[in-house]
């Protein structure tokens, strides 16, 4: 990986949910290279061993941690691994998360024929099923807020310590379909703000970062065709992107280490970052 800028944060240690996905799996391998040893959290264990596979041939320290962040008990067992692996932590990265199909509107604006003279496989917001609604919240929320309380507690003594939460887009500009997903993020978003001002004490620092549009496994599929090419939710985000392009996972990086290097970011506490081209500047015409 060719890094933006490398820092030195040698003797670091890191935590990773959702450490094997895109986007975590990236951040996972540009910590190591900056010498952080790292603790990638994922419900797949096999995603999570090819990540650290990866960085260990590259002369960098990792470990993979079967998890889920919605159950306690799984982050407190994690917990119990990486420290007697590592002993103790100053980074945490919450980025489990993702969306589903079952929280998903099929339509962007709802009209009266929808429920007039319903066709079948248009699914409306009022088809929409409170388990599909409650597991993307809690996937995106609660387990950010669990994994926090169980992961932060060691933080507290350690020198430079924060917390990195991933918000979206979403959260500033809620996307048409998927109110579930954007609702949870703008939480994360909030709750980012909050727990900066909570920890303030404590010398931990909490801020966010907001990707903006990026393709990956979990959104590859409500973005482009059978073939490949981009469909027309992609154009239109491709539209209302200054850039004209979707962002690339190293273009996170930048953010992400100076968040996390102390000399660089000492004073800043409680942002959310956004990261998206443009996309959040731009009104559409």
């Amino acid at each position: 990986m060719n890094l933006p800028l490398k820092i030195n944060l040698e003797g670091k240690v890191a935590i990773i949910t959702g450490g094997a996905g895109v986007l975590c799996g990236c951040f996972s391998e540009a910590l190591a290279e900056c010498g952080v040893k790292v603790a990638i959290i994922d419900i797949n264990k096999d995603a999570a061993e090819k990540v650290v596979d990866k960085i260990n041939s590259k002369q960098g320290v990792a470990i993979s941690v079967k998890a889920d962040v919605l159950d306690m008990e799984s982050l407190k067992k994690a917990e119990r691994i990486i420290s007697k692996e590592f002993g103790s932590w100053s980074i945490l990265i919450n980025g489990a998360g993702g969306n589903h199909p079952k929280a998903t509107t099929s339509k962007e604006y709802l009209t009266m024929e929808d429920l007039t003279n319903k066709q079948k496989g248009i699914i409306t917001f009022f088809d929409l099923e409170k388990e599909g609604i409650e597991f993307i919240f809690n996937l995106n929320f609660i387990g950010m807020f669990l994994a926090t309380q169980v992961f932060a507690k060691k933080m507290m003594t350690e020198k430079d310590a924060i917390i990195i939460n991933i918000a979206s887009m979403n959260a500033i500009r809620p996307l048409t379909k998927i109110p579930a997903y954007s609702a949870a993020k703008a939480a994360v978003s909030n709750f980012t703000q909050w727990l900066a001002v909570h920890m303030s004490k404590v010398k931990i620092r909490v801020n966010a970062i907001a990707p903006g549009f990026f393709l990956t496994e979990q959104n590859r599929i409500l973005l482009t065709n059978k073939d490949g090419s981009f469909n027309a939710r992609a154009e239109k985000i491709l539209n209302n992107t200054p850039m004209g392009r979707f962002g690339e996972p190293e273009e996170l990086i930048g953010t992400l280490l100076w968040l996390i290097d102390e000399k660089a970011s000492s004073f800043v506490n409680g942002i959310v970052i956004p990261v998206d081209g443009g996309f959040s500047a731009y009104a559409g015409v």
